[in-house]
């Protein structure tokens, strides 16, 4: 949906193309009211008509399916993906019995239930959901259960606890790109472009959007800032959360960061510079990543070209996998944690709220662990030392 003011969000359509109202209202609460991304959206859109069509397809009302959403995660962990809702209606679609394998991974689900659990909690504010369905949805507990100097005025108040539906997620490998991962894709690039990109995303830990939506007057890279009318010391750039970017850009954090960059960035940039000076085009466009072979020549990149890119140097550098944006930002986390970057200074460059958000991106490599349990004294080394202090 795109409104007058030009902003865009993703909605829910019913089988007549019309707006459900609740999944519209939620949506839009979480696109402007919470200022989310437009692809936030999109994924949250996604999630709620799968439980829709559930519904439909179960005979179930949506208002009070709560109690049966053990029922709807069977359903999303072994339901076809790409079924349309023609087809759902008509029960066409045959379901394998037990042995049949998982189509959508736990992460997933446990993505589609937050929306769900979102939408429904919000239509229970407008009085579209009985208050009833959110002790199903959360575990919820009276503020008198709570000690003395933790109740407040507001006594008999319920809390949310928890929520009551989630599945397990088993522990996944490195989610990052190696080392050797990103010397390979350097090694594949082609133009200084290409080379900067990387660098900003391994070496910088920029989110795609964030490299994409750079602007000229965001990169500080001279000694002192001051003529530009900023007091942050040293090369550094800012990454700033724009409305109506014209490729899409977005930066998820709606407060404004500074990420100091070092030698090798700034020399990325400047090599970058010269090969942009010769498309004329680019001249007038005040963002940093331009496209400077493939029409419109000069307009700025669109996040998807960050893909495309990442997939064609994989290939490129015949690694085994395709290494993906966020898989840099992982491993710049992981690398500036082992360099010894505390808790709080990696949340700052990373561009999180809270240093918990740092978790998923902090891999130990097993090496790192190995060394460590080879750190620990055996039982014999103590007792020599022991031996040795008593003489």
């Amino acid at each position: 949906m795109t409104l007058p003011s030009g902003q865009r969000y993703w909605t829910v359509l019913d089988g007549q193309l019309i707006p459900v109202a609740a999944a519209d209202r939620y949506l839009q609460h979480v696109r402007f009211g919470k200022g989310k991304a437009e692809s936030t959206t999109q994924t949250y859109a996604y999630a709620i008509a799968l439980f829709l069509r559930w519904c439909v397809r179960t005979e179930r009302d949506w208002r009070t399916a709560a109690p049966d959403l053990g029922l709807f995660m069977t359903w999303l962990r072994y339901a076809p993906k790409g079924v349309s809702g023609v087809e759902a209606l008509s029960g066409s679609v045959v379901m394998a019995g037990p042995g049949r394998k998982p189509v959508r991974s736990e992460k997933r689900v446990n993505g589609v239930l937050s929306a769900v659990r979102g939408m429904l909690a919000h239509a229970v504010t407008h009085g579209e959901v009985p208050a009833s369905v959110l002790p199903v949805l959360f575990e919820i507990a009276l503020t008198q259960d709570l000690p003395a100097a933790a109740r407040g005025e507001a006594a008999g108040t319920g809390l949310r606890l928890g929520v009551r539906h989630r599945m397990r997620e088993p522990k996944r490998p490195v989610d990052r790109a190696s080392d050797e991962e990103i010397l390979g894709l350097l090694r594949a690039c082609r133009t200084a472009r290409d080379r900067m990109m990387l660098l900003f995303m391994g070496r910088g830990g920029l989110r795609r959007g964030e490299l994409v939506g750079l602007r000229r007057e965001d990169m500080h890279f001279l000694l002192s800032s001051v003529s530009l009318g900023c007091s942050v010391a040293g090369a550094h750039l800012h990454v700033v959360r724009r409305e109506l970017n014209p490729n899409g850009a977005w930066a998820k954090s709606r407060r404004e960061r500074v990420v100091p960059v070092d030698r090798l960035l700034v020399q990325a940039h400047d090599r970058y510079v010269m090969e942009r000076m010769a498309c004329r085009a680019a001249a007038a466009c005040d963002f940093v990543l331009v496209n400077l072979q493939r029409e419109p020549l000069g307009a700025p990149m669109p996040p998807r070209a960050v893909n495309e890119l990442l997939t064609a140097l994989s290939e490129r550098a015949c690694l085994p996998r395709r290494v993906r944006p966020h898989q840099l930002r992982h491993a710049f986390a992981s690398n500036a944690r082992a360099a010894g970057a505390e808790w709080d200074e990696l949340s700052e460059l990373m561009g999180h709220e809270s240093p918990e958000s740092l978790t998923p991106y902090l891999h130990v490599d097993s090496q790192v662990l190995r060394d460590a349990v080879e750190r620990v004294p055996s039982p014999r080394q103590l007792v020599t030392g022991a031996e040795r202090t008593s003489r």
